[in-house]
């Protein structure tokens, strides 16, 4: 494929953005190979054009530039699915995508949905999916509550540091699939490891933080009377993991994890190959979960792009016919 500026479009691999967060590992610099020189080291921004975290691009024509300087400039990127336009604003990345290891627990948290974010944060709202790449034994994680809940029953709670005798805490497995609406209370417990694929949003609602302080020594900000107005407080659905259906191939299996309005997320298990297409219509994402491998495309012009256990390759829209080799797990990410 051609670009605009007559030159053959590229796969891009991203250099991600580091959080320093308190509750997070080291896990992320140990076995995924970031090199990023901040303890601890809880969440990697693997795919990003937000503002408080844009990834870089790490080769090629566009090499030292952000991911967002180059949709900016090259919105078909994007594809037209995207660039179609939401809300009839300018066309952006419309998801975030992350590696997180939460040695500790994260905080009881909520998101809002984007008709809050957007009127009282300025920003998109916050639906996402985890997919779980380690779990520690008896690894738990909060999700919703076990029963019907009012404004005054959580504030009650949250000041008598009661609040788990109204969550649902679900033991997690490696290769679990959780996906989190916008408004469902929710908090990664200490041990998990994921791969989180979200709305490109930072709007984050705590509601309970176990009155951890910072680095400064200060308590961090707790957000109730937000977070009431935008959470669920019926019972949560039962999240249960039900068998999933994986397809086989020739030199490969597949199984779709997670599809929503936002972003569709497929897992592969590469053995030989996998092909398949980037069309017009999105832009794609791979994330390599595990092992190494080469995307080749039809296009003899583009040399094979390699990646290995925790890199992650934007793929533009148009890209055509592709082609990944090798042994490796990676997640296909698109809209």
């Amino acid at each position: 494929m051609i670009g605009t500026g007559g030159t053959a479009v590229e796969i891009m691999k991203l250099q991600p953005v580091g959080k320093d967060y308190l509750w997070g590992g080291t896990r992320l610099r140990e076995e995924y190979g970031k090199k990023i020189d901040i303890t601890p080291l809880a969440e990697t921004w693997e795919c990003s054009v937000h503002p408080d975290g844009p990834s870089v691009v790490t080769n090629g024509e566009f090499k030292g530039k952000t991911l967002a300087d180059v949709l900016k400039d090259h919105p078909e990127y994007l594809g037209s699915k995207v660039s179609s336009g939401i809300d009839d604003k300018d066309s952006e990345l419309p998801v975030l995508i992350k590696f997180i290891d939460a040695k500790k627990d994260l905080s009881v948290q909520v998101h809002p949905n984007d008709e809050y974010a957007k009127i009282h944060e300025n920003d998109n709202g916050k639906t996402e999916m985890w997919y779980v790449l380690d779990a520690e034994e008896s690894a738990s994680l909060i999700y919703g509550f076990q029963h019907q809940v009012t404004e005054e029953i959580l504030r009650k709670a949250v000041a008598t540091g009661t609040l788990d005798r109204h969550l649902q805490k679900v033991e997690v497995h490696k290769g679990d699939v959780y996906y989190v609406p916008a408004g469902i209370v929710h908090g990664i417990g200490a041990g998990i490891m994921v791969a989180e694929i979200q709305e490109s949003s930072n709007v984050t609602y705590r509601v309970y933080d176990y009155d951890r302080v910072d680095k400064d020594g200060k308590r961090r900000e707790l957000h109730f009377d937000k977070s009431v107005e935008v959470m669920d407080m019926d019972v949560a659905p039962d999240v249960k993991q039900k068998p999933r259906m994986v397809k086989y191939y020739p030199g490969c299996s597949r199984e779709l994890l997670c599809q929503c309005k936002y972003f569709e997320t497929e897992r592969v298990q590469v053995t030989k190959g996998f092909s398949f297409s980037v069309l017009d219509s999105s832009f794609q994402v791979i994330m390599c979960l595990s092992g190494y491998g080469e995307i080749e495309t039809s296009d003899t012009e583009i040399k094979p792009m390699r990646f290995q256990k925790g890199e992650t390759l934007f793929l533009p829209a148009g890209l055509g016919r592709c082609r990944i080799l090798g042994e490796t797990e990676v997640l296909k990410i698109r809209c």
